[in-house]
Formats: structure tokens, sequence, C-alpha cells
């Protein structure tokens, strides 16, 4: 077998820039696994937070439930074939990748200011880790970057078990964001096996 790493070309307009998001080419099933299973995440956690007596503001639900659906859909879609063929294709490098692992600063900036009052020690600490564990994977030989990737997501679990404990109704957060950013972002994987001809 041979191992097509070309995506297609994205579509048009608003599907176009779908394509650009999850990868051109998505089958249906990889549409319906990401779908169903980030709404429910994006109004489970709300609800939860709200049941719990939380006290959350709206503005608190609100970030909370799109962050959930973004951090869940974002494990999904990052590691379907569609995803891996598309952010992993040629002229996309460890640069690329640090780029779109960056701008991600913004969801540990947004837990530290609405869910922990501001707690600016825990953003630099978990930003700074996220950029040196994507440093680490992303300059490791291929065969060693998914047990590499393992480890790093190991150490997130435990720094937020034992050295920046998590907030009540965001336990979740920091090992679902480094799974979607260091396990199913960054990892090339074989995409779409097509049998020599």
């Amino acid at each position: 077998m041979q191992i097509n790493w070309i995506p297609p070309e994205p579509r048009r307009g608003l599907a176009g820039e779908w394509d650009k998001f999850v990868g051109p080419g998505q089958t249906r099933a990889e549409l319906w696994l990401i779908l169903i299973p980030s709404l429910l995440a994006g109004a489970a956690l709300p609800w939860y937070a709200w049941r719990a007596g939380l006290g959350w503001t709206p503005l608190q639900l609100a970030v909370a439930g799109l962050m959930a659906l973004d951090l869940v859909g974002g494990v999904i879609t990052n590691a379907t074939a569609t995803a891996k063929r598309w952010y992993h294709r040629p002229g996309q490098g460890w640069l690329q990748h640090l780029a779109f692992i960056a701008v991600h600063a913004v969801h540990i900036a947004l837990a530290a200011w609405l869910f922990r009052d501001g707690d600016w020690l825990y953003f630099g600490v978990y930003y700074a880790y996220l950029l040196a564990a994507s440093l680490v994977i992303t300059r490791a030989p291929l065969y060693l970057q998914r047990p590499v990737a393992l480890l790093l997501l190991v150490g997130v679990i435990l720094l937020n078990l034992y050295a920046l404990p998590s907030t009540p109704g965001m336990e979740w957060f920091a090992p679902v964001f480094f799974l979607k950013l260091l396990v199913s972002h960054l990892l090339k994987e074989s995409p779409y096996p097509v049998e020599a001809a």
C-alpha cells in the first residue's frame, strides 16, 4: 500500500472554509463523529455547572460550553484521517504546527481569567509547558513522536492533579486541551491508504 498525503482542494465558499478547518474530503462518518460529541459536550458542561450549583455567571457558562465544544471536537477532528492529511500535507512543517499551537493561548488565558480568578501563574506554567512540549514532539524523530507525546500528556495530568489543582467544573480542561494539541494534532499518522495501481 502507498499513502496519499496530498489532500483534495478545498471546496468554494462556506464549505471551503469548513474544509480548511477540518480538512477537505471529510467523510459523513467523520462529520457525525465530530459534531455529535462536540455539541453534547458544549451543552452538557453548562448544564452540569448549573445543576452542581457552581455559581458560574452567564459568561462563564457560555465560555465553558464553547470551550468544551471546541476541545472535544478538536480531539476528534484532529485525529481523523482527513485532518491528518490536511494538517500534515506537504509544506506543513514544525513551524506551521507551532503557530497552530501558539494561538491556543486563548484557551488557557480564558481558563485562568474566568475560572481561576485571574491566576496568571496557571496561564504561564501551562502555556510554557504547551510550547516546550510541542517543540520537543515536533523535533523528535517520527518513530518517537507518539511515545514522547503520550509521556508529555502524562506530565500534564500529574501537573493538573498535584501542582496546579484544577477548578471545580473544569477538572477536564487541561487533560483534554493537551490531548487535542499534543496527541491529536501534532502526531503525523497515515491517512487514506491507497492500493498501488
